[in-house]
């Protein structure tokens, strides 16, 4: 008689592109039954009737992968949620920062339920774009639970970076079926091995590390800050995919010098893990992925969320200021900064970004020395930061005339 071992379960909240694409890829491919929570009745009721979708490949040649072994509960469905928690090897979260909070009472339900259950501790694996996450889940969870709930001992909260690049799909994947999504081929993350509390899940492509800020912050300041500034300068010279932007001269040079100088910085705060061989491999790796002409990313997509992405700890000024720290000055990365002011992209409908709207009607007009002081957090009176202030403003000043603005 043939014994079969009942599969590992995942409880994946969030069917979003993210979710599917990478996350719900990898644990399906590893075995693990995927089961998402959602509160699109359209996608819980296609999982279910399905329970499997397609993943469309696009680099050079297209190709398509099935995800199968996956289902679906939706998310207002508190009991049964509560109970896939309970009996879960390990749940992740896909929904973006902000809405975490609409999942902490499920969770500390759920985990109650697990420990009446006496089903031990439970990794909850945070796939969010945020450095630090477990800071803002911590203490939005430990809310949700009773006071002697020993969390610290029975909940492994636990950080990734990924440099996943999923545009928004086109009309033609839209049109047809709602659980099929489009990405490129790449799909390492990179995973905290110091924060699981309970045994580390095999899973294709995550890498477990000590040191998940290095490769965060890689990210951060590399890739999206790369990506960012393709998205500003193309707007810019008129174009407005960033495949065009890319393969324009003026911008891949720039683009290519305000990567070199986030390697520098990061080879400094992270000589252990990074240096200029493998740096230099990294950026000539993102260059050929922003060439993905199949992709259709929009500097739209990329660059919008201007007040986000020139806040002070984010990707441009974060790795400004990690530069300073440093004593290395990154002139690249300060134009832009300058290109990120003048960004005015619109959707497809001829529409800016809300927020986008807000900053080009009522804040950028207050003047160049009030965004670097209100949306970039620099401080004038310190001497290395009125010096990056100065920096920005030439920066500024020099695309003003070269893009006669």
């Amino acid at each position: 008689m043939r014994v079969i071992t009942p599969k590992k379960k995942l409880l994946l909240f969030g069917a979003g592109k993210v979710g599917k694409s990478l996350i719900g890829q990898l644990f399906s491919h590893s075995g693990y039954e995927v089961v998402f929570v959602d509160v699109d009745d359209t996608l819980v009721n296609a999982l279910n009737e399905k329970r499997s979708y397609l993943i469309e490949i696009i680099a050079g040649q297209e190709k398509k992968i099935l995800v199968d072994n996956v289902r679906a509960v939706h998310g207002n469905d508190v009991e049964q949620v509560a109970f896939e928690i309970a009996t879960a090897d390990v749940v992740a979260t896909a929904i973006g920062v902000n809405n975490l909070r609409y999942i902490y009472a499920t969770l500390a339900k759920g985990l109650l339920k697990r420990r009446d259950m006496k089903r031990g501790s439970l990794d909850i694996i945070i796939f969010e774009n945020l450095r630090n996450s477990s800071n803002i889940f911590r203490p939005g969870l430990r809310h949700h639970l009773p006071r002697d709930y020993p969390m610290e001992s029975l909940v492994g909260l636990v950080e990734t970076s990924t440099d996943k690049i999923v545009p928004t799909m086109s009309k033609r994947v839209k049109n047809g079926d709602p659980l099929n999504v489009i990405a490129e081929f790449f799909k390492l993350v990179y995973v905290d091995k110091t924060a699981f509390k309970g045994e580390i899940p095999l899973v294709e492509s995550l890498i477990f590390t000590e040191n998940l800020p290095a490769y965060f912050d890689r990210k951060f300041f590399t890739l999206n800050m790369g990506h960012a500034l393709t998205a500003y300068l193309g707007y810019l010279t008129g174009l407005s995919t960033v495949f065009d932007s890319i393969n324009d001269e003026y911008i891949k040079k720039t683009v290519e010098s305000a990567m070199l100088e986030s390697g520098r910085v990061l080879i400094k705060e992270y000589p252990q893990e990074f240096n200029e061989d493998t740096h230099t491999e990294y950026i000539a790796n993102l260059i050929q992925r922003f060439n993905n002409v199949a992709l259709y990313d929009t500097v739209f997509r990329v660059g919008r969320d201007i007040t986000r992405k020139l806040s002070r700890n984010d990707r441009l000024i974060g790795s400004l200021l990690l530069g300073v720290k440093h004593g290395l000055v990154s002139p690249n990365i300060a134009l832009g900064v300058a290109a990120g002011m003048l960004f005015r992209a619109k959707d497809e409908n001829g529409e800016l970004f809300h927020k986008d709207q807000h900053f080009a009607e009522d804040i950028y007009p207050l003047g160049v020395d009030y965004v670097l002081r209100e949306v970039c957090g620099l401080n004038p009176s310190y001497p290395q930061e009125a010096q990056l202030i100065d920096n920005i403003k030439r920066a500024h000043k020099f695309l003003l005339k070269k893009f006669k603005i």
